[in-house]
């Protein structure tokens, strides 16, 4: 197996232009498992460590960028106030080993169901940034990112660059449901975000279907029927959880049924929705 070492940006696309079956490695947290159970035996690994500019993050445009190389410890130590939903979740992922290695484009790229980032991405209307060589830049919103289990939407010779998140409007929180309290993969998670300015509330369920996804019925049901200057009507709360919960689509393995996940899913999603108009409407009587 052939190891490629890239210190610049352009470096990496012509080596990934090159060597199109090289795999990237940034934190390693997914790969080298893989590696190591020999589930995966690539051709060639792509460590990208060594470029600088993606371990950078900055606002442009009024629109986050976040580095494919920028950690979930970065983010949980610097963007809890722009990106609050995506900092909760970064906080669950792992050990602060883990945290200190693990980033969001490694999340998108393994592009697991159980990723503890997508969600939250979903919900904040997130694009990811991808390049090649020969055709330059594009960008994918992260709907469209997934395409199945462990599959993305990247091309052979694309590697992500960077994730690109408008700053929080209003409030986002993330829930996950494991076997226990800290290093565990989710058996479901949910995030919510609210966008008042658009009067929209974003969703994204985890671990409760072939790819993360959002609850586009129960994103609906708010969009007609949510007022924003009163609390939140229990039926509708109710209803809510139960579109969400409808949106899942599990299967049983080791870490819960699919009765379960649906169950959680809904649960999850009423918390949240919850927690986050309790926030909403305190900030408007400040």
């Amino acid at each position: 197996m052939d190891f490629l070492r890239p210190t610049t940006w352009a470096q990496a696309l012509a080596a990934k232009a090159d060597r199109p079956g090289a795999l990237p490695v940034q934190g390693g947290t997914d790969v080298m498992v893989e590696i190591n159970f020999d589930v995966r035996r690539p051709e060639a690994l792509l460590d990208l460590n060594q470029v600088a500019e993606l371990r950078e993050w900055g606002m442009t445009d009024g629109i986050c960028r976040i580095g494919a190389g920028v950690t979930y410890a970065t983010v949980v130590d610097e963007l809890g106030g722009v990106l609050p939903g995506l900092a909760q979740a970064a906080r669950t992922v792992g050990s602060p080993q883990i945290r200190n290695r693990g980033t969001v484009a490694g999340n998108l790229g393994a592009a697991s169901p159980a990723g503890d980032s997508h969600p939250p991405l979903l919900a904040a209307g997130a694009v990811v940034e991808v390049e090649s060589r020969e055709r330059g830049t594009r960008l994918i919103p992260a709907a469209e990112f997934y395409l199945g289990v462990k599959r993305n939407a990247l091309e052979p010779d694309e590697l992500i660059r960077a994730v690109r998140v408008e700053p929080a409007q209003g409030p986002q929180y993330f829930s996950k449901v494991g076997t226990r309290n800290a290093m565990v993969i989710a058996v479901c998670s949910f995030a919510v975000a609210l966008h008042p300015g658009e009067r929209r509330v974003g969703t994204g369920i985890g671990s409760a279907a072939p790819t993360p996804r959002r609850a586009l019925e129960a994103e609906a049901l708010l969009a007609r029927e949510l007022d924003w200057h009163a609390p939140l009507d229990p039926a509708l709360l109710a209803r809510f959880g139960e579109l969400c919960a409808r949106a899942a689509a599990p299967i049983d393995d080791v870490r819960g049924t699919a009765a379960y996940r649906v169950h959680a899913v809904g649960v999850m999603a009423r918390r949240t929705l919850t927690w986050a108009w309790n926030d909403h409407l305190a900030r408007r009587a400040a």
